[in-house]
This record gives structure tokens, sequence and C-alpha cells, in this order.
């Protein structure tokens, strides 16, 4: 490979992520103050100026206001009864289920007992970097799981798939492992997410012995008689 297309290829790798990124930000916050800037705009009056950013500020305030209610009574209780409703409706049981347990994945309040990367052994040799979601499988039905079980997912490299398996406790080993770090290394297949360790400095060798003054000129003590 030429020294052109190499560093082409290095440029490309170092600009794409910035440019997706930065890109996904800008449609997620241009599309959110579009759309409410449109909802604000049919309710005021005629010839109304809206500032940039107040569909972003909406966004936002409404987004703390509903925060702030869910921790009433009443609120938590119209809101259950709305969840129940729409996992009984035809279709929208098949997204909205998925969509909600995905986002609790971000809830400041939901114990994260979950969150743990674990190694898990197959045979002798074989080993696998997975996340525990259940530590315990009492509620899903017979006979997957079994007793000192525990469903352990193993996400497929860059986002393809994977498997949740219920693997038993004693093949299931904890690592010192971030699930962020434990993600971006399972999804590009190794490639990235780990620290590389620092290679151990060399033992110094210990100087050598000094040897007998009369050794070192050579010369043989001779006992005397």
């Amino acid at each position: 490979m030429g020294i052109i297309t190499r560093n082409i290829l290095t440029g490309l790798i170092t600009v794409v992520p910035l440019l997706l990124t930065f890109y996904l930000l800008y449609w997620a916050i241009a599309g959110t103050e579009q759309w409410l800037s449109e909802m604000l705009a049919s309710v005021l009056p005629a010839g109304t100026h809206l500032p940039p950013g107040v569909g972003v500020v909406l966004a936002l305030g409404a987004c703390f206001i509903i925060g702030m209610l869910m921790h009433t009574y009443v609120v938590q209780v119209l809101f259950s009864r709305i969840d129940r409703l729409l996992h009984r409706l035809p279709l929208v049981k098949l997204i909205y289920p998925a969509l909600r347990d995905f986002m609790e994945y971000f809830s400041p309040m939901k114990k994260k007992t979950y969150q743990q990367v674990v190694c898990v052994r197959f045979g002798q040799d074989v080993q696998a970097i997975g996340l525990v979601t259940r530590d315990d499988l009492r509620a899903i039905a017979a006979p997957f799981g079994g007793e000192g079980n525990v469903l352990v997912y193993f996400p497929m490299s860059y986002m393809v798939g994977g498997y949740a398996l219920s693997v038993p406790r004693s093949r299931v080993e904890p690592l010192d492992m971030g699930m962020e770090e434990a993600m971006r290394f399972m999804l590009t297949a190794g490639l990235t997410g780990m620290t590389e360790p620092s290679a151990p400095e060399p033992i110094p060798a210990p100087p050598p012995a000094a040897a007998p003054e009369g050794e070192a000129s050579g010369d043989v003590p001779v006992s005397g008689r």
C-alpha cells in the first residue's frame, strides 16, 4: 500500500466518525427544533417570530417537567394504565415494549444489577465476554433457565445481532471491565475498546561481583612456609 493511499485511509478513519457523530447530533437537534417550532407557530398568532433554539429549549423543559411529575403517585398510576393499554394494542405491543425497555436501560431510577461484564467458559479452553442481563430466571417459562443459572447476552460484532444464553453461575466470572469498554471491545470484534498493557520494565542485571585484589592483578597468592 502506497504512502498516498495509507494517508488517505488514515484521514478517512479519523474524520468519518467525527462527521457522523456531529451529523447525527445536528439531525436530532434540527429535527426537534423544526417540529416543535411548527407546532408552536400553529397555535401562536400569525406573524409571531420565534427565535432559534425555542424548540430545543421547549423539549428539554417538557422532559424536565414530565420527569418531576413521574415522582407523584397520581401520574405514576395514570402512566401505568396507559402503559398496560399500549402493551395490549395490536402492532403497538410489538414496538412499544422494546423501545421502553431500551430507554429504561438509561434510567437513573432503575437499579442496574444487570450491568456486569463477565467471562463465560465453554469447555476447557474457550472463553467469551458477555453481559449479565438477568440474575434470576424464575419469571421465565420453564424449562428455560434452571436453578442457579443467569442470563448472559453475547452481542455479535458490528451490531449484527446477539444471543441470550442461560449459563450456570459456576461458568461465569466477573471481569474488571466497564460496560462502555466491553461494548466497544465486543462490537468491534476486539479491534478497539481495550487499553494496551504497558510492557514491563526489564529487571536490571546485578553488577558483577568485584574480584579479589590478588586475582584482579593476575597474581596467585602463595602460602608461606
